[in-house]
Parts: C-alpha cells; sequence; structure tokens
C-alpha cells in the first residue's frame, strides 16, 4: 500500500524528489520515512517525519542535502534530495511505523510496514 516513485538516473549535483503514497490511506497518522539500499550494502536509514509532520530525523550522511515532508490530504510523504552524489545510489524505500502517533525519531524502533522501491543511481 506505500507505493514509492520518482527514482532515475541523474547527474551528481542534480535534484530529484522521490514520492510515496499511501494507495490504503493506512498510515496517516504514522510517522514514516525513508531508507536505501546501495549494492552489496545493507539497508540505512535516510529520513523520518513524525505523523502530524512536526518532526523530522535526517541522517547525517544526508543531513543539508536531503528534505523529508509529508502531506496526509493526499496521503504521501516526500524526499527532496539535492546536490546528489554517487554514493546516493541506491534503492529507496518508503516505510511506515507499526502503530500510530510516532514522532520521527521513534520511526526507527517501530518501523515495520514497507514499500516497493525506487532505484536512484547517480552518475558522476
Amino acid at each position: 500500500q506505500l507505493q514509492a516513485s520518482g527514482g532515475g538516473l541523474v547527474q551528481a549535483g542534480d535534484s530529484l524528489t522521490l514520492s510515496c503514497v499511501d494507495s490504503g490511506r493506512t498510515f496517516n497518522n504514522y510517522a514514516k520515512g525513508w531508507f536505501r539500499q546501495a549494492p552489496g550494502k545493507e539497508r540505512e536509514f535516510v529520513a523520518a517525519i513524525g505523523w502530524r509532520g512536526q518532526s523530522t530525523h535526517i541522517a547525517d550522511s544526508v543531513k543539508g542535502r536531503f528534505t523529508i515532508s509529508r502531506d496526509n490530504a493526499k496521503n504521501a510523504v516526500y524526499l527532496q534530495m539535492n546536490s546528489l552524489k554517487s554514493e546516493d545510489t541506491a534503492v529507496y524505500f518508503c516505510a511506515a511505523a507499526t502503530k500510530p502517533y510516532v514522532s520521527a525519531r521513534d520511526l526507527l524502533r517501530f518501523v515495520g510496514s514497507w514499500g516497493q522501491g525506487t532505484l536512484v543511481t547517480v552518475s558522476s
């Protein structure tokens, strides 16, 4: 029910926005976030946003370049990625908490609902 889109092939320094739509309108009161998995590496946290959008938590590796936002009216969460680097190449997954009313930081403790990934490839 979490459907990610927006990936593609870009050049280093470019920007890209990923979208994740909750087609079942299941997760509007849930913290959501983005994770990524590069080839040969484990999945890692990228960004999270609280259930009301009042808090965000960004991984140090992308802080200052990536922004997460949500629009509950559209059942969507977004990841704005600027100044992309080759090391940002990965499959990006959106995810939601397993229970409602969780803050952004607590998504890491309660993440459990995953969407399919969207591939982002950054060429140098």
